[in-house]
């Protein structure tokens, strides 16, 4: 039976990563989720409880994602991207840091994917008003992809793998902040150093701002704009008010969504407007028939419908199906295996727990994709039945390898392959090969310096 299970996440997995034919990443994860139910991997009993694992965390990210769409076609993202280039001053190397933090920055609020799909193809189009040469191009857009991920440590809602992890162990969202924001501080100044040691000869010593754009130009809807910081501030609050009052996040994440989509759906200032054309008027008194202006409704400046179906709501499939998949591994006693290696890395010590740990989910993310990894690791670290500082230590380096993991290789993560197949419309192919050379340069020596860092911090607070 085991090797049935794990026949059919092979099977799931491959087609979840190729996609044959379109196929959307949801229905792959459906149809291996409904032959794992036909052949009693897992039972229908285990529907609501993997539900109950991914709801809040499939949720959230949607509402995020959403909010982050709605955004960037307001021109909040280019605004940003605009100003932070002119800040660079024609500084090349200034740019490049000023670029990585700003992917820090969205990432960490509106999670990895909103970093990698937002931010590169504005970059990508600033840097063809710069003139940049190809070498130089790839190497910021390289580090927009790579700080994607890099940067969606601080927060819960940073990274779907984050939620996931946090539900599961009943980590509240302040706790997760405190354990994790001076981590991801370290983890993001490790890549920034590793990105400009790596592509120091090409980076371009200086740039002509008079290249640029007017970042108040980039703006399209101004109220869409404005009420972006107010959601942002609501949205920040509300997570550390909802987490002792016990309301998911999901709820918070969902109300600011519906928030701002019905601000984008509004009809804008002057939506009435005349027009010459004539309208038959009744004749009274005094007064004759002629042409009367007539008022004709124009359209609001964002087209709401194509953002929401935009949206990525094969995300909800997707986790459903895949973890009812990945469950059916831990019924077969898969992830009671793991959880005996688990906890042989917590019996040697605080750096067994966080390195064996974080390695194992690095290694397993790179080839089996961070989002299954995260709940078998999880499923693990639970199994490993550790307490105190290294159990601690189990569960953030699992977030730790499931968010940094996953940029060793092309199929890490669901992001990435979306990134690369942006890129690719642009005109910038990134073969894999040439991926995996720079993704495995990049991403160990910063694993290393965050998963120190990680075991310094919580020996420090404590469990």
């Amino acid at each position: 039976m085991l090797a049935l299970a794990i026949a059919i996440f092979l099977a799931t997995l491959t087609l979840v990563i190729w996609q044959p034919r379109n196929l959307p990443i949801g229905v792959s994860a459906l149809a291996g989720a409904a032959v794992a139910l036909a052949t009693g991997v897992v039972s229908f009993s285990d529907v609501p409880t993997v539900w109950d694992i991914v709801w809040n965390a499939t949720i959230t990210f949607v509402a995020v994602i959403l909010i982050s769409l709605v955004l960037d076609e307001a021109g909040f993202f280019e605004w940003a991207a605009l100003h932070v280039a002119r800040w660079g001053r024609g500084n090349g190397k200034l740019l490049f840091t000023l670029i990585v933090l700003l992917g820090a920055a969205i990432a960490a609020v509106f999670a990895n994917d909103g970093a990698a799909l937002i931010l590169t193809p504005i970059v990508i189009n600033m840097l063809v008003a710069l003139r940049f040469s190809p070498a130089a191009s790839l190497a910021y857009v390289m580090a927009c992809g790579f700080i994607a991920d890099a940067g969606s440590l601080p927060l819960v809602v940073s990274n779907l793998v984050n939620i996931v992890t946090a539900d599961f162990f009943e980590i509240g969202f302040a706790r997760y902040a405190v354990v994790m924001v001076p981590v991801a501080i370290a983890s993001l100044l490790a890549s920034l150093l590793v990105l400009r040691l790596y592509f120091r000869k090409v980076i371009p010593p200086t740039y002509d701002v008079g290249l640029l754009g007017d970042p108040a130009a980039a703006i399209k809807d101004p109220l869409v704009f404005r009420a972006g910081w107010v959601v942002l501030g609501v949205l920040l609050v509300g997570y550390f008010v909802a987490d002792p009052l016990g309301v998911p996040i999901a709820a918070v994440a969902t109300l600011c969504a519906v928030g701002i989509v019905l601000i984008a759906a509004r009809q804008p200032a002057g939506a009435f407007r005349t027009t010459g054309a004539p309208v038959l008027a009744t004749a009274g008194p005094g007064h004759g028939a002629g042409p009367t202006p007539r008022a004709t409704r124009e359209r609001p400046t964002i087209d709401v419908l194509s953002v929401v179906r935009g949206a990525p709501w094969q995300v909800v499939l997707f986790s459903l199906g895949m973890y009812l998949v990945v469950y059916g591994l831990r019924n077969q006693g898969l992830t009671d295996d793991l959880g005996d290696l688990f906890r042989s890395f917590a019996d040697s010590g605080s750096f067994g727990a966080a390195y064996g740990t974080g390695f194992v989910v690095t290694g397993l993310s790179s080839v089996m994709n961070n989002m299954p990894t995260v709940l078998v690791a999880s499923l693990g670290v639970e199994a490993a039945g550790a307490t105190g500082l290294p159990h601690q230590l189990m569960v953030y380096a699992t977030v730790i390898g499931a968010d940094l993991g996953p940029k060793i290789t092309p199929i890490g993560s669901l992001a990435t392959l979306l990134w690369l197949h942006v890129l690719d419309r642009k005109g910038i192919h990134i073969g894999w090969g040439t991926y995996f050379r720079v993704g495995i340069v990049l991403t160990i020596p910063v694993i290393l310096v965050t998963l120190l860092v990680l075991t310094g911090w919580l020996t420090l607070i404590g469990p």
